[in-house]
């Protein structure tokens, strides 16, 4: 029945806003949208061409992949039904999940690791597997973590795509400082990279500036995405990641949706603009303090000019419940990437 209801409540949606897009469906261009387990939002995916579900994790076993809420996995596959072109991914990993190291370690583990991505693949339908494992060598999200992880890594990587049928894609995140994994050694089993090129600071420091200003902390997302290229990443399989919240301090502490931003109350808030770094952020009025770094379509659409000027692969974001009701922000990453065709 919850099946049933998702899959009434994405035709709605796309009887009012999915219009076939003949030059979006020919390009090879990707917009991203990672779509969230715990959310209840059915994603329109007029403005989408792959959709990362967040997320499957490493089974206790080290075997194996659990996957986190699977009805709703089920319904993000049933909008192909209305936009047959659409890719469905399962994202194995996110921060905080662990068992990676573990499982990577040994081949016996990798291999049956593998082989049940393949069963997820085909028991539900899906166009592939993204990995978000955050991050090898790394302890830091509280996950077990080895100095052979890196080198596991790319083994890894190796057997997925060995296990994966012809068509099927492989793809990663990848933090934007490009630590962690040996891209010229694993670039050869990707289809492309997802960067996080998020979460790079809270405020009053910009998280996800596009260029370095006096607001940029250690790196910006021009910095992070030309990392990937000089660690051996080909432009065109770089995919360039967006938020769609900010990164707060003081009144507005730690994360805050787009949609939710975007209804603060100008008198207490004020929108300001960085003109070096192109990024926005908020000013509390009463402290005169920065309070929230974000992105907006403004911002967006620089990035997306970015995009198209280096010819990389397209875009990618986290997540789609933080947009609005009408769908500013994807709606903005989509005319941005697509226009360039």
């Amino acid at each position: 029945m919850r099946r049933i209801l998702y899959i009434i409540t994405a035709v709605a949606l796309l009887l009012g806003s999915c219009s076939a897009d003949k030059k979006a469906i020919e390009s090879d261009k990707v917009v991203i949208a990672y779509v969230t387990s715990w959310s209840s939002v059915i994603p329109d995916p007029a403005h989408i061409t792959h959709i990362n579900y967040a997320f499957g994790h490493v089974t206790n076993s080290f075997d194996g992949v659990r996957i986190d809420n699977p009805e709703r996995l089920k319904a993000m596959v049933a909008l192909k039904e209305v936009k047959p072109e659409l890719k469905v991914m399962l994202s194995v990993g996110g921060w905080g999940s662990g068992r990676f190291s573990e499982m990577a370690a040994t081949d016996a583990n990798r291999k049956s690791f593998a082989k049940d991505c393949l069963r997820v693949v085909e028991e539900f339908g899906l166009d592939g597997i993204d990995i978000d494992w955050e991050y090898p060598t790394s302890d830091a999200a509280g996950i077990s973590a080895s100095p052979e992880d890196t080198d596991n890594f790319t083994l890894l990587m190796k057997e997925l795509r060995k296990a994966l049928p012809a068509g099927k894609l492989l793809t990663m995140a990848s933090v934007a400082t490009a630590e962690y994994v040996n891209f010229k050694e694993v670039i050869q089993y990707l289809d492309f990279v997802n960067i996080m090129t998020y979460d790079m600071a809270s405020a009053p420091k910009h998280h996800s500036g596009m260029y370095r200003s006096e607001m940029s902390p250690g790196i910006t997302c021009e910095e992070g995405i030309m990392a990937h290229f000089e660690a051996g990443v080909p432009m065109e399989k770089l995919v360039f990641g967006m938020p769609f919240y900010g990164r707060a301090s003081g009144a507005l502490e730690g994360f805050n949706d787009y949609k939710s931003l975007i209804q603060l109350p100008t008198d207490k808030f004020t929108a300001e603009w960085d003109d070096t770094a192109k990024a926005p952020y908020l000013v509390e009025v009463a402290s005169g303090n920065v309070v929230c770094t974000y992105d907006d379509p403004r911002s967006i659409a620089i990035k997306c000019d970015y995009i198209a000027e280096k010819g990389m692969k397209g875009a990618m974001y986290w997540d789609y419940d933080g947009d609005t009701e009408d769908h500013t922000l994807a709606r903005a990453v989509w005319d941005g990437v697509m226009n360039h065709q």
